[in-house]
């Protein structure tokens, strides 16, 4: 997930008042405005906003760990202001195929921001999988059919009023399905596949 946080930090209040539940986030980066020792060593203050973007890392199970160049992020061209840490990048606490972060100093060209990357260990996996199909042109394509349509003809959408509603329908649909499948899936083709 990429952040820019504004220096009144409303992403960040947003992202804690909603609560926001995002599964299985890997990397959470980018420009949060928030200057703290807690990042960088030779800023001398502590900023009251950097708790609130510890507790949403954490509600993401994400670390903030130490780049391998621990250096500024943003650099700036006016000679009475001091360059910054304030792009940061959190890593999943749990998942070790993560390597530290490194920032670049020279490839930020003409901006006033260094890029952070990562590298991320992709292993090669074999993953088995198997399609459960119908025979076509079988009698149990035909009843398959025949009691689906049946099952979809008699949903009932005439009072859709709400979203509650739509998904009882939606639900019964499902249900239907599964039923109308074990009934006329007793002759079924099974294809496993293979993938690297």
């Amino acid at each position: 997930m990429n952040i820019y946080s504004n220096s009144s930090h409303s992403t960040l209040k947003y992202l804690k008042d909603t609560e926001v539940n995002i599964s299985n986030l890997l990397i959470m980066t980018g420009d949060f405005n928030i200057q703290d020792s807690i990042w960088n060593p030779s800023f001398p203050h502590y900023s009251f906003i950097s708790d609130d973007l510890i507790i949403i890392a954490d509600s993401f199970n994400l670390d903030l760990p130490i780049p391998t160049n621990q250096i500024h992020t943003r650099y700036s061209d006016i000679v009475s202001k001091l360059n910054s840490v304030i792009d940061l990048m959190f890593l999943q606490s749990s998942f070790t195929k993560l390597n530290n972060h490194f920032i670049y100093p020279n490839w930020r060209i003409s901006l006033d921001h260094a890029p952070l990357t990562v590298s991320i260990l992709i292993t090669k996996e074999n993953i088995i999988s198997s399609k459960f199909s119908i025979m076509k042109n079988s009698k149990e394509e035909t009843a398959f059919i025949k009691d689906i349509s049946y099952a979809i003809k008699n949903l009932g959408v005439s009072n859709l009023l709400d979203i509650n509603k739509l998904k009882d329908i939606v639900n019964s649909l499902v249900s239907n399905i599964e039923s109308v499948w074990r009934t006329n899936s007793k002759h079924i083709n099974i294809t496993r596949h293979s993938k690297s």
